[in-house]
């Protein structure tokens, strides 16, 4: 960081835009770019996930059309403004997750298997923090608006996530108190603690036997993760947080009531985008509810949450109340890629070098099936995407229509078509070096 600090010539990211809508704090130009990171030529790239639980009214959902001349189902309608920027996907499932209920959320950005027994795998979006993290003061921001988070680590343990917004602002726009000193005796403190524990494990090792050093080789692991967190956050502490319109901060710096639905989405989608504007992080995982739960919308008149709607044994009022929470949520979607449309850094609109990966891993959430799940990816053509097309990969030889295969949310009929294979895709596309991800079996090479 010794590069940032020495170059006088670097604009401030405390200066100020006016005028120009929710997010106002300066985005990233060139004069801002530190030689430490990526060429300045290089147009940061950024990736976001975001969960949907429960499943969808897949009877209203699915679209029965595929390609480019496609007609989108009722809900996705909420989207078709976007049309040019999206790709819906259906057909694509884990081949460890099928069978498995409520902790189908746990492997949705992993691919690893579930069970008692196994331990989970590092998540997709972490992998891709090991690439992008020397660049940010933040590697990744982990969001849940109840509790669950989407990622994990190298060793599977699962990362916290924070729910609410005033207290996501702060933690990324507000400087902490009691000054740049007091941070760094507190790193100082934690690295010396790191120390200790490492020189005692080194000791601890010679005494155990095969089995436990691969247990101790784990920790040590976690360890060092948490090292090197250390290690950049104090790098970052002579670095000014970027400053934000005192009027956009009383937008995004409130607690929201999740019986405010839409309002609270709206919000967390706007600090995203405003930290992905300011560069802060280029890497996010949203889930908006957990699997046993899912908020409800009172707003629009649904009183029961979302896991009680999926459990619907036919009815048409839980079915049709169901269908209307899908396109809610979506609509509220929709408004997160206005956001990154109509937001630039120095190089164009944020969509451009933003993916957007929305979806769930659960299908039909009655009989907990997740095959054929319903995932939309969004932006990032200028890292190579190509959209406009309903990608469907139930379209097998023997397919003859949704109406005769009800089984086909429990059952993957195509296998080329796991999730992973995309989750691999995006991780190229952030320059993760790798040719294989969790069960991946290929690349989505439908959108490239």
């Amino acid at each position: 960081m010794a590069n940032v600090l020495s170059q006088n010539w670097l604009l401030s990211r405390r200066h100020l835009l006016r005028g120009l809508g929710v997010s106002l704090a300066l985005p990233l130009l060139d004069c801002m770019r530190p030689l430490l990171a990526a060429d300045k030529d290089v147009r940061p790239k950024r990736s976001v996930f975001i969960y949907l639980p429960n499943g969808v009214n897949t009877h209203e959902y699915q679209m029965a059309t595929a390609g480019k001349d496609y007609q989108m189902s009722k809900p996705l309608q909420a989207l078709e403004k976007h049309r040019d920027i999206i790709t819906p996907f259906s057909g694509m499932y884990h081949p460890h997750g099928l069978g498995h209920h409520h902790n189908c959320s746990t492997i949705w950005l992993t691919g690893g298997k579930i069970g008692q027994s196994e331990r989970n795998t590092i998540s997709v979006d972490q992998l891709m923090a090991t690439v992008t993290a020397p660049q940010t003061r933040f590697s990744s921001i982990e969001l849940s608006n109840q509790g669950h988070s989407l990622s994990y680590n190298a060793d599977g343990i699962q990362l916290p996530a924070q729910g609410n917004p005033g207290v996501v602002f702060r933690e990324l726009f507000e400087e902490p108190k009691g000054g740049v000193a007091n941070q760094r005796r507190g790193l100082q403190r934690r690295g010396s603690i790191l120390d200790a524990v490492i020189d005692e494990a080194a000791t601890l090792d010679r005494q155990l036997g095969s089995a436990d050093k691969g247990r101790l080789e784990q920790y040590l692991t976690s360890v060092r993760e948490v090292e090197i967190r250390t290690q950049r956050a104090d790098k970052w502490l002579d670095v000014p947080r970027p400053t934000v319109d005192p009027g956009v901060a009383s937008q995004l710096n409130r607690d929201v009531a999740l019986e405010r639905l839409g309002e609270y989405l709206r919000t967390m989608y706007d600090i995203l985008v405003l930290a992905f504007q300011t560069d802060l992080t280029r890497v996010a995982t949203f889930s908006t509810g957990n699997e046993g739960t899912g908020p409800a919308v009172p707003e629009i008149g649904i009183k029961q949450d979302r896991h009680s709607l999926s459990h619907h044994n036919g009815n048409p009022k839980l079915l049709a109340d169901l269908m209307s929470s899908d396109t809610f949520n979506l609509q509220q979607f929709g408004y997160f890629l206005d956001r990154l449309r109509e937001v630039k850094d120095a190089d164009g609109p944020l969509i451009e070098t933003t993916m957007a990966l929305y979806g769930s891993g659960m299908a039909y959430g009655h009989s907990h099936g997740n095959a054929s799940l319903p995932i939309v990816l969004a932006g990032g053509t200028a890292l190579g995407f190509k959209h406009g097309q309903h990608v469907d990969y139930n379209l097998t030889r023997n397919f003859q229509g949704y109406d005769k295969h009800p089984g086909i949310y429990h059952s993957a009929v195509n296998s080329r078509a796991h999730l992973s294979n995309l989750l691999l895709t995006m991780a190229q596309k952030m320059d993760v070096p790798t040719e294989k991800f969790a069960d991946s079996n290929g690349t989505a090479s439908e959108v490239l």
